[in-house]
């Protein structure tokens, strides 16, 4: 296989994204941790995400997670042992990126930080709820130790809007 060079941009670096009409508005974002309107609807639908955390060899790690929006934050659950939930617990800085299956080109990304917010009981009804939200069986999650985490929003983006 061979590589095809990137176009450069204007400024001679590398282009990775394709230039923007300067006619159009500007995507919804922020930068003060309240979501957008457009980006509150978006996000209230049922959609899968990814994850990124920093791992404790300081290396991007990343995973597929269900999500809840609560108030101007995101609830995100999974069980204890698992590696991210442990990469918040040391360093809580993450990043989110919630793709539109219906059009691919169009995603919103989240970056924030993580509190735990809650554990045993409560965070398996956290899971259960996000479960019934995302259409699946919420008894299959019964027993497990879980962990929630409320992701306090830094900055949203909303790009192919």
């Amino acid at each position: 296989m061979v590589a095809r060079p990137r176009p450069a941009a204007p400024n001679g670096r590398l282009a990775y994204h394709r230039p923007m009409d300067q006619a159009q508005s500007a995507p919804p974002s922020s930068r003060d941790g309240a979501l957008p309107a457009p980006i509150r609807a978006f996000l209230e639908a049922p959609r899968y995400a990814t994850l990124s955390t920093i791992a404790s060899d300081g290396s991007p790690h990343q995973a597929p997670i269900w999500y809840a929006v609560e108030g101007d934050a995101l609830l995100i659950n999974s069980r204890r042992e698992r590696h991210w939930p442990r990469n918040l617990l040391r360093e809580p800085r993450l990043s989110i990126a919630v793709i539109d299956f219906d059009e691919p080109e169009h995603w919103v990304g989240v970056k924030g930080r993580a509190e735990l917010l809650r554990d045993g009981d409560a965070a398996t009804a956290d899971i259960q709820a996000m479960a019934r939200r995302y259409g699946k069986n919420p008894r299959a999650y019964a027993g497990q130790d879980r962990v929630t985490y409320r992701v306090v929003v830094d900055s949203t983006f909303e790009y192919g809007a």
